[in-house]
């Protein structure tokens, strides 16, 4: 048990997707404009992740080296299809909103980069931790960016159609850089200067 949460905590810190590792920026980038896209996108890659990492485990000693990339593409692209159609009809407004990054989660560097990586050469109960923490880490760090984006660029917040609150100033005149792409990156700098001055990231 204490080499499981070992291994979960460092996809969440030490080896944070974006934060640390750089991956997955492009959905990082396109979907954090409001937390309700952070927290949809971080359901979608937890179910793809966790499910793909399980399979990829349990089938590693039978899958020859020159085909494996395919293979995993393919496992991957199956719970990718599955949440796609879960979304689509369970949460359309959701769906909508992620538009074709939630299917593009196929390509997405951090779930084919976790299989090869580590699914691929580990037991199932360490790819279950390893995907858990990868994608937490995922979550917190796309949590806060959409945070930041939605709270400056809109000057409110909003939770799945629950209006949180209105900030006195940003409400009248929001800040519209962070919701357009420069302003993602401009928090994302932010955001991992803070942590390395915190003492969270460590310097290289």
């Amino acid at each position: 048990m204490r080499a499981f949460f070992k291994q979960m905590s460092k996809g969440i810190i030490i080896s944070n997707p974006i934060f640390v590792l750089a991956l997955g920026f492009c959905p990082a980038l396109a979907v954090s404009t409001s937390v309700d896209n952070a927290i949809g996108m971080s359901v979608g890659v937890l179910f793809v992740l966790l499910g793909s990492n399980i399979i990829v485990s349990l089938i590693r000693k039978w899958v020859p080296n020159m085909v494996r990339i395919p293979v995993f593409i393919v496992i991957i692209a199956t719970f990718v299809t599955v949440i796609n159609l879960v979304f689509h009809a369970y949460v359309p407004a959701l769906y909508e909103s992620l538009g074709i990054y939630l299917p593009l989660i196929v390509v997405n560097c951090i779930i084919l980069g976790r299989a090869e990586a580590y699914a691929s050469k580990n037991p199932v109960t360490g790819s279950i931790a390893d995907a858990l923490g990868v994608s937490i880490g995922f979550f917190v760090a796309l949590f806060f960016i959409a945070f930041l984006r939605e709270i400056l660029g809109t000057g409110s917040l909003s939770l799945f159609g629950t209006h949180l609150f209105t900030l006195p100033v940003l409400g009248d005149n929001p800040m519209t850089l962070f919701i357009l792409p420069p302003g993602a990156f401009l928090i994302m700098a932010l955001l991992l200067a803070l942590l390395r001055k915190m003492g969270v990231i460590k310097h290289e």
